[in-house]
């Protein structure tokens, strides 16, 4: 196996690694997440359960990240009837993170089926520039993982793996795609080379994921096969919002609306659901959005 080491990103072991088969068709990435996992978590107070699926959402998310090619975004977002309404997970082509599990304040569950029972996923690519692409799948009982399977099979896509784990402290996932024909020529040659890299992943336990690094992961899998390992990426939680976004929020309410409340509260405070940052706007902060009716006293 060979490999290219970079020293892993300050304060943490926050990382996606890229690797490929030599001799097969098949391409893989892992990803370990520990300092942005937990930054997630700090900003909103989650049961045990529901860490553990945020964080298999965030492992997910990554590695669905890794190949984008363009500047924009991807979004898992989980709707349920179960004790988690809503999840939604944002990773962009720099792998930076946020997520948050809205509704599930009271959520006790620990397992995946009862948090998100009845729920469908919604994965979606946003591109800054170019058109919105989504594809929807019912969530399983048993795992995202096995849900993320049902997708790319059902959407006849490039044979798509996963594996997810996380604890509350780490989450971790394992990818593998199979990649067009160069290597072997037969179907047959492609089929087999494909099982048998599934197979073995299949073989890592929850555990192993959570704490082995890419390099030991690979040898415990493949030690016997050709694979290339490149430069790790970091991984980290950084929020989107700004106020200048806020104030483009702001714009959308009817100007009356606007001016009713600062009228009642002096000031508009707006809080950003994913990171907890808050922005407050005054009068004068708000006059250019109000214009001539910021001159306006209410009665």
């Amino acid at each position: 196996m060979t490999t290219t080491d970079q020293p892993r990103s300050p304060g943490g072991i926050d990382q996606s690694r890229r690797f490929l088969f030599d001799n097969a068709d098949v391409r893989g990435e892992s990803v370990r997440l520990d300092r942005a996992y937990q930054e997630v978590l700090g900003a909103h107070q989650y049961a045990p359960g529901v860490s553990r699926v945020l964080g298999e959402f965030l492992a997910a998310s990554v590695l669905l990240s890794s190949n984008l090619k363009f500047e924009g975004k991807l979004i898992l977002q989980a709707r349920s009837e179960g004790q988690i309404p809503l999840l939604m997970v944002e990773c962009n082509q720099a792998l930076e993170v946020r997520a948050i599990a809205r509704g599930a304040q009271e959520a006790t569950a620990e397992g995946f089926g009862p948090l998100l029972a009845g729920g469908q996923l919604a994965i979606t690519i946003d591109p800054d520039r170019g058109n919105r692409y989504q594809g929807i799948v019912p969530l399983g009982e048993r795992s995202l993982a096995d849900s993320l399977d049902a997708y790319f099979t059902q959407s006849e896509q490039l044979g798509t793996r996963l594996w997810l784990a996380a604890d509350g402290h780490c989450a971790a996932g394992l990818l593998l795609q199979q990649l067009p024909g160069e290597q072997v020529t037969t179907e047959e040659q492609r089929a087999a080379q494909w099982e048998n890299a599934c197979t073995l992943a299949a073989t890592i336990t929850p555990g192993e994921l959570l704490s082995l690094d890419t390099t030991s992961l690979l040898h415990r899998l493949y030690h016997q096969e050709p694979v290339r390992l490149f430069d790790a990426r970091p991984v980290a939680c950084r929020c989107s919002c700004s106020r200048q976004r806020t104030l483009n929020a702001l714009s959308a309410l009817p100007k009356p609306e606007v001016l009713e409340l600062l009228e009642e509260l002096g000031c508009i405070t707006m809080d950003c659901e994913f990171c907890n940052q808050q922005y407050r706007f005054t009068r004068d902060d708000l006059a250019d959005l109000l214009g001539d009716e910021g001159d306006r006293t209410l009665h």
